[in-house]
């Protein structure tokens, strides 16, 4: 157990050192800043779509290693996906944080999964996810 603990902390490291797609996009179709207010994490998701799919997706913020790390998974998970398919991911993710989903230990977002011990935690895990589900709901209208 403690060698997997070990692999999930160098995973979370990994994103939160070498994020992935970080960075604004101009004129994007998404985009939705959140701010925790109870530790200052921040986040600002940005996602361009065509034919209905996700073709570019990114985020800029500050904040923890696990609010970072996550919203650098995020970008990885949701690109290519379908409106439908990144609710559906995010629901998905959602449910892992109250312990009622996992992802497969091969997966990235696997490594979030122990933040469930610390609930005060979650919202730094879930904020990118949280945002970019705001987003999609502003699309939708």
């Amino acid at each position: 157990m403690n060698m997997l603990r070990e692999l999930y902390t160098q995973t979370i490291m990994d994103h939160y050192q070498r994020p992935r797609n970080r960075g604004a996009l101009a004129d994007a179709d998404l985009e939705e800043h959140l701010l925790n207010p109870l530790c200052g994490d921040e986040v600002t998701v940005y996602a361009n779509f065509r034919d209905g799919k996700a073709t570019e997706v990114k985020f800029e913020g500050r904040g923890c290693s696990i609010s970072q790390a996550s919203a650098s998974m995020m970008t990885e998970r949701l690109l290519g996906k379908s409106h439908g398919e990144a609710e559906a991911e995010i629901e998905q993710f959602r449910a892992m944080m109250v312990g009622k989903e996992d992802f497969p230990e091969t997966e990235d977002l696997a490594a979030l999964k122990g933040v469930i011990q610390y609930p005060s935690r979650v919202k730094c895990a879930t904020l990118a996810w949280t945002a970019f589900q705001k987003g999609l709901e502003q699309q939708e209208v």
